[in-house]
């Protein structure tokens, strides 16, 4: 079957905020994600692409804008199934905040539980989510042939969630995963099984030195999603 391409958006100002973002509109890319979206033509060079799919969101679509003009006779597809987790009233609010609410709790340890106030529950934005991924792979491959690649930019919670589906991961451990803006996941779906090629692939290793205590600059940046670390 086809080879996924995932990339979670680029950085945004809602991630720097430290702000859970959710769906709310007018979210775009900062400056360092604007420029993470730029590198990203370079980095997919090699790899022939049958299409793009994208969520509905802001930051998705500008993540992709560098790539789709780099090939203007790649055909983008918008896909409601693979928008953000819809977090209902934690929407718009600070993570920091948001940590000492009991259900964040539920959200780190028993995702499958887990059911925002107004909003979705985890389950089903993993089940929208993998059930978008398995109608693209058998159109992909109808149309383009088994060895082909596309690429589908999305948020935190939907990459995690996907590469736990494709792991045989229980929902429950998908907070153990983690996957930085701009990176790049690759599952190539078989007959009988996905592998995982590639997980949270940005080319950057800095992001392993000590990070800053809270309080220090630069502090306030933050992974995205209700998992974040």
């Amino acid at each position: 079957m086809a080879t996924l391409i995932l990339v979670r958006h680029g950085r945004s100002t809602a991630n720097t905020s430290g702000v859970l973002a959710g769906r709310t509109p007018g979210i775009a890319l900062d400056e360092r994600g604007a420029a993470q979206a730029a590198a990203l033509p370079a980095r997919l060079a090699d790899v022939p692409l049958a299409a793009a799919v994208s969520s509905p969101l802001q930051r998705c679509r500008e993540t992709l804008r560098p790539l789709l003009d780099a090939r203007p006779d790649l055909p983008l597809h918008v896909e409601d199934r693979i928008n953000e987790c819809d977090y209902g009233d934690w929407s718009g609010r600070k993570l920091a905040e948001l940590n000492d609410e009991p259900l964040m709790e539920v959200v780190q340890a028993h995702a499958s539980a887990a059911a925002f106030p107004g909003g979705e529950s985890m389950r089903a934005m993993q089940n929208r989510a993998v059930e978008a991924v398995r109608d693209w792979n058998a159109r992909i491959e109808a149309e383009h042939g088994e060895d082909a690649c596309y690429v589908m930019c999305s948020h935190g919670d939907i990459v995690k969630s996907l590469v736990a589906d494709a792991l045989g991961l229980h929902l429950d451990l998908f907070q153990r995963l983690h996957v930085d803006p701009c990176s790049v996941t690759v599952i190539r779906y078989t007959r009988l099984r996905p592998f995982l090629l590639r997980l949270g692939d940005t080319g950057d290793f800095a992001g392993f030195a000590p990070r800053e205590r809270p309080g220090d600059a630069g502090a306030a940046e933050v992974g995205g999603g209700a998992g974040a670390p």
